[in-house]
């Protein structure tokens, strides 16, 4: 009880004068200044991450900086290199983070929580936040391939059978290519390593363990071979096998160096500790002049099935993967890297959804509701019902008692959110919600009802939600457009989703209030309107038009609030094209400081609705920021290329390249459905059948065929209907509108010269 009264504030001023500091407390006060009042000033889980982040950093400054002679991740070598786009000075800079490359794909198998991931280079880090596995071939000469210091390689990824991620690099008469993958089960993950090497001279195949990963340190205090010389126990409780016995091994401690620069010395270790986490080892396997080299590296991923990997984990694992997508929907168009960007992003939210649904395979492998909203979203629009239903039984273990949906304190979006994806999945489902939700969505529905600022107040956001943190990448705490929007959508599910349970009065109730929340924002988007002297609408009734008016946009996409030729859409839709575009793609100033993939396909969701032919250009350009294993990061440095901000492998970026892809097909609009308003007139002269479904719809499953002829286009569809077929307008970019003969799924529109 006394630490309530005892006087903090003094005491930590007095230390900070006392020793020459600024005082922290009048700081934290100024910093607060700059956003509005809120009940939260910064979410915790935010903070702590950063902290983490930040730590890692500190790290990184003491390791990396002094020891350039070591081998280091390709982020390092790019980002230290002065010569380099990448290169950040590292001056007052306390901490030394991965800004320029965060790319990273993640491989395993469905319902599997384990994500190895393999960088740009080919280096491997098989654990979460773990140490690395690298491959080198070196030459008595110096004249050594390190991928991680290779101006080039040649980087894909394949699906046909599981995720498999190859990386093949070359320097004169020297070749080395690894197959990276997961086999087995979810109980019994492994990550296997296939690495290939050949050289036309004497040389060694070197693999090597890193105490890093693509964020940089991961220690390793203790390396040991197993007792048969076929693999390293490391930090005494993790096992890595090969299948070959190497020719022989070196090991090093920090105050030695890296392993690297010791490969000539012959020292016979067994083992090696070191007390700063720095160790490396290496084994060596001989090359013989022209002959191909493989070995195959096997690291199990759970300590409960520490043993080998058997002869037939890989069959399971190719198993699981041909049983998850039997259901998904199909598509074909001529366009072949939007295809292939397609079938990866639908195996990276299967892969990111083994009960929660998770935004990335590293940085974000945690739980947000606002992702997951937009990722079950997509799940649900490729046929993955039945995961859709089992990550939504998990929302409610995340409510709070008040009802609040809590991913992050501050965040006032989740509630509106969780009751938007839950509605949506019963519109596309036509199932009912299901007994145990009904408290879950009433308590939902009633803290956004309470959450309201008072609506007698004359102030610009009187009858708003909250000052509050919402998404990171808006700015400040502020009064969000982007909270209340999505406030008014949740109210208004919760509404529907109560008549389905019979409770007329509370769903009347919601209804109501999803109303007077909609009243709300019109009157302050009326009065911001008289102070911008434009339409258009900011991120807060405080604030001018600057990036996070990305966020104000979501009134129409997706949530369709406002009608697709609303003004103050369309307006701000322009502002952020005419202003906040880099590379042809959203430049997102707020946080991320990077080209922003999901974002810009949200700009040409809009786009696409309204009939401007603009959102294929987006498209194109999102399309062009993937990565050559098809992903995107959170945030692309306009520079480099590579990942500057959240997790290199981004799975909102992949939700949104799927509901784009299905929005160029299929789209529901108000009472109809509008078909191919996405194909654009260089895929019709391809001349070749496109097909997309079945994809679910609140009016029910439909599949789309477009097949052109030489006078005409002839779009078929085949509808799985919950109560008959609906209204259904054809709207290819730049022909007249056609409206379908009712109950009819046949329409043949004649070719005429674009407009």
């Amino acid at each position: 009880m006394w630490l309530k009264w005892f006087p903090w504030r003094f005491t930590v001023k007095h230390f900070a004068r006392s020793h020459g500091f600024l005082d922290p407390i009048k700081i934290l006060s100024q910093l607060q200044n700059f956003a509005q009042p809120s009940e939260v000033a910064a979410p915790t889980e935010l903070l702590r991450s950063g902290v983490i982040l930040h730590a890692r950093g500190l790290m990184n400054s003491q390791a990396i900086q002094h020891n350039l002679d070591w081998v280091w991740p390709y982020w390092v070598n790019r980002q230290y290199d002065p010569s380099d786009d990448a290169f950040i000075p590292r001056s007052f800079s306390l901490t030394q983070i991965n800004l320029t490359h965060r790319n990273w794909t993640a491989v395993g198998i469905p319902d599997c929580e384990e994500y190895p991931i393999v960088d740009p280079r080919g280096l491997v880090t098989p654990l979460y936040d773990g140490w690395s596995i690298d491959s080198w071939i070196i030459v008595n000469d110096g004249k050594h391939l390190i991928p991680s210091q290779s101006p080039s390689v040649d980087q894909t990824i394949t699906y046909n059978d599981n995720l498999c991620v190859i990386t093949g690099t070359k320097r004169d008469h020297l070749s080395l290519r690894s197959n990276v993958q997961v086999i087995g089960t979810p109980e019994s993950p492994h990550c296997t390593i296939e690495v290939t090497a050949q050289a036309d001279v004497e040389a060694w195949l070197v693999v090597s363990l890193r105490p890093y990963n693509p964020e940089g340190v991961s220690f390793i205090h203790d390396i040991a071979l197993l007792d048969d010389r076929k693999g390293w126990q490391v930090n005494k409780n993790q096992p890595v096998y090969w299948d070959t016995t190497p020719d022989r091994c070196e090991f090093s401690y920090y105050r030695h160096g890296d392993v690297f620069s010791r490969l000539a010395a012959v020292e016979n270790k067994s083992n090696i500790s070191c007390h700063v986490g720095m160790a490396t080892a290496a084994a060596f396997y001989k090359l013989e002049k022209g002959k191909s080299h493989k070995i195959v590296i096997d690291v199990p991923l759970k300590k409960e099935h520490p043993q080998r990997a058997s002869l037939d984990q890989d069959q399971l694992a190719n198993q699981a993967w041909k049983k998850n997508l039997e259901k998904i929907s199909q598509l074909s168009i001529p366009n072949k890297h939007f295809q292939s960007l397609f079938e990866i992003a639908v195996r990276t939210v299967l892969l990111h959804s083994p009960k929660e649904v998770y935004p990335g395979p590293y940085t974000y492998r945690r739980f947000w509701f606002r992702d997951a909203a937009f990722i079950i979203h997509a799940m649900l629009s490729v046929g993955l019902k039945d995961r859709s239903r089992r990550t939504l039984s998990y929302f409610r273990s995340r409510q709070t008692k008040q009802g609040y949906f809590l991913s992050q304190e501050g965040e006032w979006d989740s509630n509106g959110e969780s009751l938007w994806i839950m509605h949506r999945f019963c519109e596309l489902t036509k199932e009912a919600p299901p007994a145990e939700w009904k408290n879950s969505i009433d308590k939902a529905a009633r803290w956004l009802c309470k959450k309201r600022t008072s609506k007698e107040s004359q102030s610009i956001h009187a009858g708003l939600l909250p000052s509050g943190f919402s998404a990171e990448h808006f700015g400040p705490n502020d009064y969000y457009y982007w909270d209340d929007f999505w406030a008014v959508a949740g109210l208004n599910a919760a509404g529907h989703l109560l008549e389905q349970y019979g409770d007329k009065q509370k769903a009347n109730n919601f209804f109501n209030e999803s109303n007077d929340l909609a009243r709300s924002i019109e009157q302050s988007l009326g009065q911001t309107a008289k102070r911008l002297g434009r339409p258009a609408m900011p991120a807060s009734p405080y604030r001018r038009m600057d990036g996070g008016a990305i966020g104000s946009i979501v009134c129409g996409y997706p949530l369709q609030i406002f009608s697709k030729n609303d003004t103050r859409l369309l307006d701000t839709t322009n502002f952020l094209l005419e202003n906040r575009f880099i590379n042809g793609a959203f430049f997102h100033d707020m946080t991320h400081s990077g080209i922003n993939p999901y974002l810009t396909l949200h700009i040409a969701q809009v786009l696409l609705r309204a009939g401007d032919r603009r959102y294929f250009d987006l498209m194109a350009a999102v399309a062009k920021l993937a990565t050559s294993t098809g992903q995107w990061p959170e945030a692309i440095h306009p520079r480099t290329g590579g990942g500057c901000m959240g997790d290199g492998q981004h799975v909102w970026a992949a939700a949104e390249w799927i509901l784009m892809i299905r929005s160029c097909f299929v789209r529901e609009e108000s009472d109809r459905l509008i078909l191919c308003s996405g194909i654009p007139e260089n895929w019709l002269h391809e001349k070749s059948p496109m097909v997309f479904g079945f994809t679910a719809t609140k009016f029910g499953d439909i599949k789309v065929t477009v097949v052109p002829h030489d006078d005409t286009i002839k779009v078929t569809w085949e509808g799985k209907w919950f109560s008959g077929q609906p209204p259904i307008d054809i709207q290819f970019p730049g022909y007249s509108s056609y409206s379908a003969t009712p109950n009819t799924n046949i329409a043949e529109i004649k070719y005429k010269d674009t407009p």
